[in-house]
């Protein structure tokens, strides 16, 4: 397979060009097909358009709470005080002009075998096919003391929007000289470079404001992605003030006292001025009330169509699918989701689904005139999702600074042309 430049995956990310690397679209003729869409993040929006690009004889509702979505992706430039909150949000009348039904509501059932969605306001949708992409939810409770309600004093700032600006003001609020303790979750979470990111714009906020503070990472891991790359960024912008603390060596939390700012790990404990928790993840809450993830809390499907192997006609795609070597992002969550609308339209002409890639991109922010990247395009092998080798790539350790500014640029661009690829 040609090698794709990660100029080529920012192109891609605001056009066709995914659609049209995986086949012609197809026009199904006759009877209306409906098909509804729960959940309305990169997954789902993304999904309900290119369903309707694809065929526009198709009946499409997407079914999402928020009237507003405020992207995970970037928000760590929000705690870091490099964006406003405001540049994350995005609403639903781009999806509308495509022909996508937008029904503001929670799903609270889900019935393969009926082809029925159902809403707590009562409202009950028919489907020929059903695409959920629910997002994550947090194992509350695996981190002793740390629940729901801890969060609004000890924010995860995982989902972005109110937690996002919570973190923000206690940063600010933080005397200089304090300690900013983040405490990562273990695999597979959201977003794998996403902690060490925001490790890294808290720590450009503190050497310009608070340089006398530190920020302690306390991690179940042993390692993490992109790490020789965050760690010669950490080196040559923040000297000192960035600690990782591995699972090796302590650095699983097993406790929180919310009231006292400590986190307890097995070997020590550490107070902190400011506590930033990740927990544990699992997929959104209605794949599991529908049945739709297994013991582990994700969802497993066919990778050539994402349907469920659990739920028939129901397909699960971003986050809380298992989707084999593809990491957790919202690239890949759009990749998915064109993969998927492309078999689900096939599906509903009686046609086999086309033979799938995926693709994903993710960069990382380490300073405001350094972003770094990684590129991975994908196939199926045996059965899976497995990488092409060679196929990729990642920013050389060694990297100049003009390359490390051209990334940030990227980095930007990448950002305007993915969200105006899912809700434009």
């Amino acid at each position: 397979m040609e090698r794709i430049s990660r100029r080529g995956f920012i192109k891609a990310a605001g056009s066709t060009a995914l659609v049209g690397m995986l086949g012609a679209p197809y026009l199904a003729l006759g009877a209306t097909k409906k098909v509804v869409v729960v959940g309305g993040g990169p997954g789902g929006a993304t999904a309900a358009k290119y369903l309707r690009r694809l065929d526009p004889g198709i009946e499409v509702t997407l079914i999402e709470p928020k009237k507003e979505y405020y992207t995970c992706f970037f928000s760590n430039e929000v705690i870091g005080g490099g964006r406003t909150l405001e540049t994350l949000r995005f609403t639903y009348d781009g999806l509308k002009k495509h022909g996508v039904q937008v029904v503001h509501d929670t799903v609270t059932g889900i019935d393969g075998g009926a082809g029925t969605v159902t809403t707590a306001g009562g409202q009950r949708f028919a489907f020929d096919r059903c695409i959920v992409a629910p997002g994550i939810d947090f194992k509350w409770g695996a981190i002793e003391g740390y629940d729901e309600k801890a969060s609004e004093t000890l924010p995860h700032a995982w989902k972005a929007g109110e937690q996002t600006m919570l973190l923000r003001r206690q940063l600010e609020s933080m005397a200089d000289g304090g300690t900013v303790i983040i405490v990562a979750p273990p695999s597979p979470y959201r977003c794998p470079p996403g902690p060490y990111e925001r490790a890294s714009l808290i720590a450009h906020y503190l050497k310009t404001h608070k340089p006398k503070s530190k920020i302690l990472i306390l991690d179940p891991k042993d390692g993490f992605s992109k790490r020789p790359l965050f760690e010669a960024g950490w080196k040559k912008h923040y000297p000192g003030m960035i600690e990782w603390v591995s699972g090796q060596k302590g650095g699983k939390a097993e406790a929180v006292d919310v009231a006292a700012r400590v986190v307890r790990t097995e070997m020590d404990q550490f107070k902190g001025d400011v506590i930033n928790v990740i927990p544990p993840q699992t997929a959104g809450r209605i794949a599991l009330a529908a049945g739709l993830a297994d013991d582990k809390g994700w969802c497993p499907n066919d990778p050539a169509t994402f349907e469920s192997t659990l739920v028939p006609k129901v397909h699960v795609i971003g986050d809380a699918s298992i989707a084999g070597a593809m990491p957790k992002s919202a690239y890949a969550a759009n990749s998915q989701a064109k993969v998927c609308a492309m078999a689900v339209v096939a599906l509903l002409s009686g046609k086999q689904p086309p033979t799938p890639s995926y693709f994903n991109t993710c960069y990382s922010m380490i300073a405001p005139d350094h972003a770094v990247t990684i590129v991975g395009v994908y196939r199926l092998q045996d059965g899976r999702i497995s990488e092409v080798p060679g196929s990729g790539g990642i920013t050389p350790v060694d990297a100049s600074e003009e390359m490390l500014r051209r990334e940030m640029a990227y980095a930007q661009s990448w950002f305007n042309n993915i969200t105006d690829d899912i809700f434009g």
